[in-house]
């Protein structure tokens, strides 16, 4: 696909494919409402105004494909910046292709994957940050990411690099002021003020880099790894938060030998919960696998529950486990949970919680005590940033373009310490400025855009 602006008009449904009640076919360029209105019987669609909707019908010569509403969005004020037409019909795959191949004979082209969002970057109604946060809001599956992409979209996270970039740039002129006049050794930017400029930049990178631990497991959801013996129940525990019986739950012990995800959503946050295979000592091969599998996804989650028989009446050993888990993972918050409490008196609860305060008691058999686990893994995953309507970034590309420029700067910072000559330092303040433009698209390469826009799905 090129990235170059062109005049061509592109087709494309913005519907799933399938059969439905209604379709949605959209097209775009600068011959969209010309084009289809040489194909609707009702009105002459060139003359009515922009974002207006209009009832007819499709027409191929005498023949009536359908009766469709037309919605017509007239250059700039649409979403690609071209005129743009949304023909809704009815829903009959047959009545879908019969629209489409319709205008392909006619001059139409079909859309490839995120071009209608690229039309809208390159013809300036959004940066590039903001075009990927279309696609992230498309495929928001929970609250808490639906509300980050929609406030990068928004242009929260633009606003603030376009701040940083603006300051720095207006620096970077002053110091290329000085290299034009080298010879003359004049000062132009004011070295106290420019090292402030940039500790205070460094703050602001630093503090968006570090939101990415949180916004990177809003939009992908957070790992959560039940772990344990053999047999304490973490396959019912599974099913109970999953409300399903996802896993096979049996009194044989190991019977799980392989890692079960699946996913819900709490109070507006995806958890990904993996049920692992119980930890021990085996001579089985195909079980060991799967303990060894148990830990490769302990090495994955931000939560771990480690899960324990209460009926064992073994809780230093409990304790033994837990912090063998915290000091092999001390980055890690552990949640722990006495299984089974249905089968123990109300005796032998208070002995465990006096030998470990922070357990919470569940039957995971008869749905005891779930409500409090859910309440504490929503209490552990430090959303007030999401709501305080914090910048947080949740793209991985613009958490490596970040990275890139905060160790210019520090480049810049240090440069400025040792004192050395301007030309030196100007190097680190350009790319500084080059990694901030990456991220809002004001520098872009062929191959930058085609990455992103290709994840896009097509009709949008």
């Amino acid at each position: 696909m090129s990235h170059s602006i062109s005049n061509d008009t592109i087709i494309a449904l913005a519907t799933p494919s399938g059969m439905g009640a209604v379709a949605i076919i959209r097209l775009s360029g600068e011959k969209a409402i010309e084009i289809v209105n040489t194909h609707f019987d009702k009105k002459d669609l060139t003359k009515v105004p922009s974002h207006s909707i209009h009832l007819g019908n499709i027409i191929d010569g005498n023949r009536i494909i359908d009766e469709v509403l037309v919605s017509v969005f007239k250059n700039p004020r649409s979403y690609t910046g071209e005129n743009v037409v949304e023909i809704n019909c009815h829903g009959s795959v047959y009545i879908q292709q019969e629209i489409m191949q319709l205008f392909l004979k006619n001059g139409v082209r079909h859309a490839s994957a995120g071009e209608f969002t690229l039309r809208a970057f390159l013809n300036g109604k959004m940066d590039l940050s903001q075009a990927e946060a279309v696609a992230d809001l498309i495929a928001s599956t929970s609250s808490a990411a639906h509300k980050v992409a929609l406030q990068q979209m928004r242009g929260g996270f633009s606003t603030e690099i376009a701040k940083l970039r603006e300051q720095l740039l207006n620096f970077a002129s002053l110091i290329e002021l000085e290299l034009d006049f080298s010879e003359e050794d004049v000062e132009f930017a004011d070295r106290t003020a420019f090292k402030n400029l940039i500790e205070q930049i460094s703050t602001v990178l630093k503090k968006l880099i570090d939101s990415f631990a949180l916004g990177n497991v809003l939009k992908n959801g957070i790992p959560v790894a039940i772990i344990g013996e053999p047999n304490v129940g973490k396959s019912t525990l599974l099913n109970t938060l999953l409300n399903e019986e996802k896993a096979i739950v049996s009194e044989i012990a190991g019977t799980t030998r392989d890692a079960i995800e699946d996913q819900i959503n709490i109070n507006g946050v995806t958890y990904r919960f993996i049920d692992t295979a119980g930890i021990r000592k085996t001579k089985d091969l195909v079980e060991s696998i799967g303990i060894k599998k148990t830990f490769e996804k302990i090495d994955q989650a931000q939560l771990i529950i480690y899960l324990f028989d209460a009926t064992s009446n073994n809780t230093d050993k409990v304790i033994s486990e837990i912090q063998n888990i915290t000091a092999k993972y001390p980055n890690k918050k552990l949640v722990a949970l006495a299984n089974k409490a249905d089968l123990i008196s109300e005796v032998e609860i208070a002995r465990i919680t006096k030998k470990i305060p922070e357990v919470i008691i569940v039957s995971a058999k008869q749905k005891e005590g779930i409500d409090k686990l859910t309440q504490t893994l929503i209490n552990l995953v430090n959303t007030g940033a999401l709501s305080n309507n914090e910048t947080i970034v949740s793209n991985s590309r613009h958490f490596e373009a970040l990275h890139n420029a905060l160790h210019a700067i520090k480049d810049v910072q240090k440069g400025i310490e040792a004192n050395i000559s301007t030309d030196l330092f100007a190097i680190d303040v350009r790319q500084a400025l080059f990694y901030l433009g990456e991220i809002t698209g004001e520098v872009t390469t062929e191959d930058l855009l085609g990455n992103i826009f290709a994840n896009f799905c097509i009709g949008k």
